[in-house]
């Protein structure tokens, strides 16, 4: 798909989520300020396309409610710490539009603090803490590098709801 195909994709889902979010054409055309009539950022779960429609599928279940990343991953990528209130749309592994998220909380610690509240509330295999840190710290090593992964890691822990969907896969 082509960046502008990929665009007015994203352009087209916004239009659709703001709607069913109460918004209406006028404040589009004229906006009530400069985050109505822009797309909130994009992005997708995990590093590859198929932990991307894995983890999606899992969001659009409504049994993943939660993510995490690296205060690092952020810094590197020049994004700051999502805030409550915060919307984005969650891409596919093809990169179509899939979700609308709005952040309900966000919590910094180091990774041997992540709590087992959190660990069920991203809803990956069998939701317990043990296999949260196994995974994660599998998952951190593989794209951050073995040098740079620590139990003192400063981990990004975001609560999400779906205010809008696209369901089927």
């Amino acid at each position: 798909m082509s960046a502008d195909d990929q665009d007015q994709r994203i352009a087209a889902f916004w239009e659709a989520a703001r709607g069913h979010l109460g918004l209406g054409k006028l404040e589009f055309v004229v906006g009530t300020q400069p985050a109505d009539v822009v797309a909130p950022p994009t992005w997708s779960f995990g590093d590859d396309v198929v932990l991307a429609d894995a983890l999606l599928a899992l969001v659009l279940e409504g049994r993943k409610t939660a993510t995490a990343t690296t205060l690092l991953e952020l810094e590197e990528a020049g994004e700051s710490v999502p805030r409550e209130g915060d919307l984005s749309i969650v891409l596919d592994g093809a990169g179509e539009p899939r979700a609308l998220l709005r952040t309900t909380q966000v919590e910094v610690a180091p990774f041997d603090q992540v709590g087992e509240d959190f660990a069920s509330a991203e809803g990956e295999d069998d939701g317990s803490l043990g296999s949260w840190r196994a995974e994660h710290e599998r998952y951190w090593r593989r794209v951050l590098g073995d040098d740079r992964f620590s139990v003192d890691l400063p981990v990004v822990q975001e609560r999400f709801e779906v205010v809008y969907p696209r369901t089927s896969l």
